[in-house]
């Protein structure tokens, strides 16, 4: 008998747990909404994109730019990574990528994004964090006992290689001649 009384919800419970389960989805909505605005680009940027939405372009500048900051900030002979159009460079190898990679990568970004400045104590997303903190939350994921984490920094890392050292002027500061032709 006492058995079937505690399985038994009366209304003002049952209001009760609707009404918490009200608040914790609109507060997580809020939240949500918080999070993942304020995301501008120019309309030409906008216009080349592939398969990045506005804020996955704008994480993956932003790991780009940390990525491959310059040794020498103050040399004006080193590019950045958005003059020589690294995060445009990995949309367009994404259009390339199988759907599942693809749908991985695009994870990774909002983890880094949203999860990992967390997981190290901040609390603004990656994109609006400071230089320092950025590198503090990428070498965080570098080196994280997770795995999959240190996987998808590595993919992550090699993308951003790839699309800044595919430009010839990024090539003197590797004193790489270019290719040669025989």
């Amino acid at each position: 008998m006492s058995l079937a009384r505690a399985s038994t919800t009366t209304r003002r419970q049952w209001l009760k747990g609707v009404v918490a389960l009200g608040v914790v989805s609109a507060v997580s909505g809020v939240v949500a909404l918080v999070r993942t605005s304020g995301y501008e680009l120019e309309p030409d940027i906008a216009k080349k994109l592939v398969v990045f939405s506005p804020d996955e372009y704008v994480v993956a500048e932003a790991i780009a730019s940390r990525i491959v900051a310059p040794d020498r900030p103050d040399d004006p002979t080193i590019p950045s990574a958005r003059e020589v159009g690294v995060a445009l460079f990995m949309d367009g190898y994404l259009a390339g990528m199988r759907p599942s990679m693809r749908r991985d990568l695009l994870r990774m970004l909002q983890y880094v994004e949203h999860v990992a400045p967390l997981a190290v104590g901040h609390a603004r997303r990656f994109s609006a964090l400071p230089a320092e903190a950025q590198d503090e939350v990428l070498q965080a994921v570098a080196s994280s006992r997770v795995t999959v984490l240190r996987a998808g920094f590595d993919g992550l890392k090699s993308l951003v290689m790839m699309g800044y050292y595919r430009d010839p002027r990024t090539w003197p500061i590797l004193d790489y001649a270019g290719p040669t032709i025989r």
